[in-house]
């Protein structure tokens, strides 16, 4: 009895022990890289029309395909600002150069963001637009807890997928 006693204790231990390393494999959730809130909430609140449903569809992978360039811009502009930043005699001039293309690359991706999201609001009926008034604050594009300029979570912040105006993301 003894020893059956401690061969469930030992397994237990080891379960309890080894669980935070099980947890690092989970899908993050909430604020910043993780999934947040279902991008679809607002779709599925507006009781939408199969032709809704399609021109949306439609409408996000248009849009998704239009981000797509300025998107790898922004990341090999991030990255080369990463780089300058860890020279050992940082260049000013180049820093605020790289900074102001990015600038004005997430400036792009803002534009083209509302845009999509006023031609979304085209496909909705005044009833869909009245209702999607009342839902607040959904999950969508904006300022969060993103990564830092060390790559890890917290610490810095950046942007990352906050909460905004999501509306069928």
């Amino acid at each position: 009895m003894k020893k059956l006693t401690l061969a469930v204790m030992a397994i237990a231990l080891g379960v309890l022990l080894t669980q935070p390393a099980f947890a690092a494999f989970g899908k993050a959730r909430g604020q910043g890289n993780g999934q947040g809130y279902s991008q679809n909430a607002a779709c599925d609140r507006l009781n939408l029309s199969a032709e809704q449903k399609t021109k949306i569809e439609a409408l996000r992978t248009a849009h998704d395909k239009e981000l797509r360039p300025v998107r790898e811009k922004m990341f090999d502009k991030s990255v080369e600002l990463r780089r300058l930043w860890r020279q050992a005699n940082p260049d000013k001039d180049k820093i605020t150069a790289v900074q102001k293309e990015l600038n004005s690359l997430r400036s792009e991706k803002q534009n083209k963001v509302t845009a999509k999201r006023l031609e979304i609001r085209n496909v909705l009926t005044p009833e869909q637009k009245e209702k999607l008034a009342t839902f607040g604050g959904g999950r969508g594009d904006g300022f969060g807890q993103g990564r830092g300029m060390q790559g890890q979570r917290g610490g810095m912040r950046g942007q990352g997928g906050g909460f905004g105006m999501g509306i069928c993301r």
